[in-house]
């Protein structure tokens, strides 16, 4: 069974799925923040990959990014970083990025790397479904890794249950059609995820994008399995002198 599937079976609601970038505030950051994150109670840990041109993250997000790039992560750093994640990490560990840079390095090369460094799952937004079905999801597959699609209000009944059934790990439910770290009216969020609860989906929903303190990962967990948190995570970090310390003061004030 994966990691992701032992936790949604021991842990039905208020999943934590905390978003850090790779190599931000500081090159050497990545593990000592993924350590700090686990020992103070986040479920999993969703790693972004920097990338010039993020479609999905807002302002706060991409100049975490930049200033990752500028310290000088690359892939190929990440998976050096994370080689010796699981002797220090156990909690499920999904990368998040973008098709460009993953292509650059090599499909297939990647995904073996990732499950070599004991990487769980991916988020690829710009992946289309039918790439996914015909190309890049039994390559995904073949190497034990999760996948898992995002859905929007907007998504089609249709579509969402197809996207569903490709998705394996969990649903990503985008709380609103907009970038990520902008404010939610959470009363039509609730009757979107109520709409996604009554659906009987196969994966559990976590969902994503507003999700800042204790009372939005509260009413986000309302009617779903848990919820993501990543601008105001990346804020705490902004200035921090002590990373283990910002860590900690931030997730106390969420769960």
């Amino acid at each position: 069974m994966s990691r992701l599937k032992e936790l949604f079976a021991s842990k039905k609601n208020r999943v934590l799925n905390v978003y850090c970038t790779a190599g931000f505030p500081e090159l050497t950051s990545t593990i000592k923040i993924m350590q700090a994150l686990e020992a103070n109670g986040a479920n999993i840990i969703e790693l972004g990959m920097p990338y010039s041109d993020p479609l999905a993250d807002g302002p706060v997000i991409q100049a975490s990014g930049n200033i990752a790039l500028a310290n000088g992560m690359t892939i190929k750093v990440l998976f050096d970083q994370l080689k010796d994640l699981r002797k220090t990490v156990i909690v499920p560990v999904i990368l998040m990025g973008y098709m460009n840079p993953v292509l650059q390095y090599g499909f297939e090369k990647f995904c073996v790397e990732a499950a070599a460094v004991g990487v769980d799952g991916l988020i690829l937004p710009d992946l289309p479904e039918h790439e996914f079905e015909t190309e890049f999801g039994a390559i995904i597959k073949k190497n034990g890794l999760d996948f898992i699609f995002l859905v929007t209000p907007e998504t089609s009944e249709e579509r969402l249950r197809k996207l569903d059934s490709l998705s394996t790990g969990f649903l990503y439910a985008v709380s609103s059609s907009a970038t990520t770290g902008s404010d939610k009216d959470f009363n039509a969020v609730e009757k979107y995820l109520l709409r996604l609860q009554e659906m009987n989906l196969k994966n559990p929903v976590l969902v994503g994008f507003g999700i800042k303190d204790k009372e939005t990962f509260e009413s986000a967990s309302k009617y779903s399995n848990g919820a993501i948190i990543g601008t105001a995570f990346i804020k705490a970090l902004e200035n921090s002198e002590d990373i283990a310390l910002s860590v900690k003061q931030f997730l106390s004030g969420i769960i």
